[in-house]
């Protein structure tokens, strides 16, 4: 019984610590200012992605066929990376990334859509967006957006 349980309970685990990951990979910011002043000062625009990392399965597929590919992997220098997780599971941030993401999420989310990208240029300003994930592997759109908005 107590290995049933460990079978079950573990892929819950890896999934979240995944997600931990795709922050530190491919060098995503977690703090819109920080993400402001750094697309600033280099001249970038911003990507910003809403994802409810823990719950959200198109936001998972697309983890694994957007982020993770060697297209996207060729245009993520072209920006500055934020990534606004909003999951389920209250541990998984602090308290205070929580209710920043919450609070970003009202602002440029108000719908709360997820997987969301959405391109800010250096100021701020909202240039364009893609929501959805069909969980096909088709991630043209979304590499279309990318390539329309680098810097």
């Amino acid at each position: 019984m107590k290995y049933l349980l460990l079978f079950l309970i573990l892929p819950f685990f890896m999934s979240s610590q995944a997600d931990k990951t795709m922050v530190a990979d491919n060098q995503w910011l977690t703090n819109y200012e920080t993400a402001m002043q750094s697309a600033t000062k280099n001249n970038k625009n911003v990507l910003v992605y809403f994802t409810g990392s823990d719950w959200c399965q198109p936001c998972k597929m697309l983890k694994k066929d957007l982020f993770e590919s060697a297209d996207f992997m060729a245009l993520a220098d072209k920006y500055v990376l934020l990534y606004i997780d909003i999951p389920m599971n209250r541990d998984l941030l602090t308290v205070e990334q929580l209710q920043h993401n919450k609070e970003l999420s009202s602002k440029l989310n108000k719908k709360g859509a997820v997987p969301l990208l959405k391109i800010l240029d250096k100021n701020g300003k909202e240039l364009d967006m893609y929501s959805g994930y069909s969980m096909n592997g088709e991630t043209r759109y979304h590499l279309d957006l990318l390539e329309k908005y680098k810097s």
